[in-house]
């Protein structure tokens, strides 16, 4: 009797994923048999793969998004090897600001924290809810900042989450907290789809040999060279703390918006709503293909030019927002 329950056991469990299989439902199986994993949109399940890195385990309970000084006097960062994600965006006067996106794992210190852009609003919309630490934006954009998707973490209004470093000087010496900052935001999501397809390259997909690539994002160089595992970066001339193992370079229109700096200098947006043209850098190889999205709250879809999905390798990504 007990074999009998056993066999009918394991068969029950055969059944149940061969349904799941007919109707695209992926099945993780238990000690109790098979469950269901919970979306990947909004809060994740432990367990799960990352849709941000494709690495199997816990994905993070909640998306922090940071933006990170990338100019000469903010470098070296620090807690941006610890991201997800790294977008870097083209600023006033040919600089550029890292947009450092963490959900699995948490430095304990991230910085130089500097203010946000319009360009953020539209990139996080693709997350859902996530928090956004940040020191302060342009007065124009205060409408915005209250009707976009985003849980704000700015240094005004969490003050106890940051701190000022005393070997540099201001506005270079801001550093958050990530635990804290999370800690003052409960209602944040926890990361979702927003378009990355992880796995081998596609067979037939032309990859080009890409060991050594230079790229270049206002007026600050990218230089990434293949590792033998991963991508080792300079950016501006100085080795960077991170190793992505793929980089989007995303061809995306740069417009000038009404914003200024201080100096006088107009603030660029990099329109990441629309489509271009991609290259994806991975296991030192490229492929080429373009990009498009539909809406901010839409992931943004990566292909080849035969529509075949440019997939990535999993581990870290950066996204290099290079003018078109």
């Amino acid at each position: 009797m007990a074999g009998d329950r056993g066999r009918a056991s394991t068969l029950g469990v055969v059944i149940a994923v061969a349904i799941a299989a007919v109707f695209g439902i992926v099945v993780v199986a238990t000690r109790d048999g098979p469950t269901a994993p919970g979306p990947t949109a909004g809060r994740s399940a432990d367990g799960a793969v990352s849709p941000l890195t494709g690495i199997a385990g816990d994905p993070g309970r909640a998306v922090l998004a940071v933006k990170v000084d990338n100019s000469p006097e903010g470098r070296p960062w620090t807690g941006v090897g610890d991201a997800d994600v790294v977008y870097v965006e083209p600023v006033e006067g040919g600089l550029t600001r890292l947009l450092a996106v963490f959900a699995s794992r948490l430095p304990s210190t991230v910085g130089p924290v500097r203010s946000l852009r319009e360009s953020d609003l539209d990139l996080l919309a693709a997350y859902g809810r996530p928090a956004l630490a940040y020191s302060g934006n342009a007065p124009e954009l205060d409408a915005a900042v209250s009707a976009a998707s985003i849980v704000p973490q700015s240094a005004e209004r969490v003050s106890a989450a940051y701190r000022r470093a005393g070997d540099r000087p201001v506005p270079h010496n801001l550093y958050g907290d990530p635990a804290a900052l999370l800690a003052a935001a409960p209602e944040v999501d926890g990361p979702r789809d927003v378009g990355f397809r992880f796995g081998p390259v596609p067979s037939g997909l032309p990859a080009g040999e890409a060991t050594d690539v230079a790229e270049r994002v206002g007026r600050t160089e990218v230089l990434a060279r293949w590792g033998g595992d991963r991508w080792d970066l300079t950016i501006g001339g100085a080795p960077a703390d991170a190793r992505p193992a793929t980089i989007v370079v995303q061809r995306v229109p740069v417009r000038t918006s009404a914003i200024r700096d201080v100096a006088g200098a107009p603030s660029p947006t990099a329109v990441t709503v629309g489509s271009g043209r991609v290259e994806v850098l991975r296991d030192g190889r490229r492929l080429t293909g373009s990009w498009s999205r539909s809406s901010p709250g839409a992931p943004t879809a990566f292909t080849g030019d035969d529509g075949t999905p440019l997939t990535f390798a999993p581990g870290p990504v950066w996204v290099l927002l290079v003018a078109q």
